[in-house]
């Protein structure tokens, strides 16, 4: 385990946001779990990529920055194979080895920003399909039994951009690695809005798995702002999903408004869809701003605070709660300790 005095965590945050640690516990292997101090929700933080969080305040304990590796096959069948992977991989990295060593499942989740044990926390999706779609187990240290624990995929609760981790007991778990049950057998998910037509232009009629990842990524990098050029953490607002009777006098006064069932009596709307009808596109609070790219992106322009972001993301709710009686649900985690 390494530790690190007064660390600077700007670089350890997709938004780039300058914010610090009294320490820095990087935690390399279960060994490190069990000699790292205990941990107190009220002055610690867990943070891996730092891909789904607003730091608005200093951390004034530790930071325990999940730095576990590896990628193990345990079973390999003809048409599955289960992979051990630990929480400190880097998910698309992750995704491209599974690609190449000839496994599919995770093609549709090309170039999602963050490290593999973020995933199940969030259930994290897009285009398409989920994690809980390939989920077989998680591995967490348990911070109040202080002992190990192992989760089914029914077990994690998974949702939409949910699940146990995240809102069942957050700050409970520091999960230390996850398995995936992938496919041998390619069956290509495409009907997404847009990937399809993708691999048309492309001129390809029968997409591999590799051809796949390889459209999500250009869609991606079209549709959303780099990261490591313009601090974002892609998309911040969940579709919001309502019940069938709301959504109906919705999409009665706004015909254009996309909407996806979403499970018996429920529908999911486009939140970007209603950001950008409110005209919110460029919207700002000191230097964070809506992207002009894309509505559901918030960007730091270059020295925004957590402050700013968290500021201008409840005036964004406020202005689509006015015009469409719907509350917009940040994804990332905002992050305010109390002085």
């Amino acid at each position: 385990m390494r530790v690190v005095e007064r660390p600077s965590l700007k670089a350890m945050n997709s938004f780039g946001v300058a914010a610090s640690a009294a320490l820095l516990l990087v935690i390399e292997s279960e060994e490190d779990v069990l000699a790292v101090p205990p941990f107190d929700p009220g002055r610690d933080f867990v943070l891996g990529g730092g891909s789904n969080v607003v730091l608005a305040t200093d951390v004034p304990g530790a930071v325990y920055h999940n730095a576990i590796l590896g990628r193990e096959v345990v079973e390999d069948g003809p048409d599955y194979g289960l992979l051990e992977v630990g929480a400190g991989e880097n998910w698309h990295d992750l995704v491209r080895w599974t690609l190449e060593h000839g496994y599919s499942g995770l093609e549709n989740l090309s170039l999602i920003p963050g490290l593999a044990g973020a995933a199940p926390l969030q259930n994290i999706g897009a285009y398409g399909v989920e994690l809980a779609s390939v989920l077989e187990r998680v591995t967490a240290w348990d911070w109040q039994r202080c002992a190990w624990a192992s989760f089914s995929r029914e077990d994690c609760r998974l949702g939409y951009r949910d699940s146990l981790f995240k809102s069942g007991a957050p700050d409970r778990y520091l999960i230390t690695s996850i398995r995936l049950r992938l496919h041998r057998v390619f069956e290509p998910r495409l009907d997404y809005a847009g990937l399809r037509e993708e691999l048309s232009v492309a001129g390809i009629a029968h997409p591999t798995a590799l051809d796949v990842s390889d459209a999500v990524m250009r869609i991606r990098r079209r549709k959303l702002p780099d990261p490591a050029l313009t601090g974002n953490a892609g998309s911040f607002f969940k579709n919001p999903v309502v019940d069938a009777a709301h959504a109906e006098v919705l999409l009665a006064r706004h015909p254009g408004l996309p909407a996806w069932p979403a499970g018996p009596g429920r529908t999911k709307l486009s939140a970007a869809w209603m950001v950008e009808q409110c005209g919110l596109k460029g919207l700002s609070h000191g230097d964070a701003a809506v992207s002009r790219q894309h509505a559901l992106v918030l960007i730091n322009r270059g020295a925004a605070t957590g402050g700013d972001i968290i500021r201008l993301s409840r005036r964004v709710q406020s202005v689509v709660a006015s015009a469409f009686g719907v509350a917009l649900e940040p994804e990332p985690r905002l992050v305010e300790f109390q002085s």
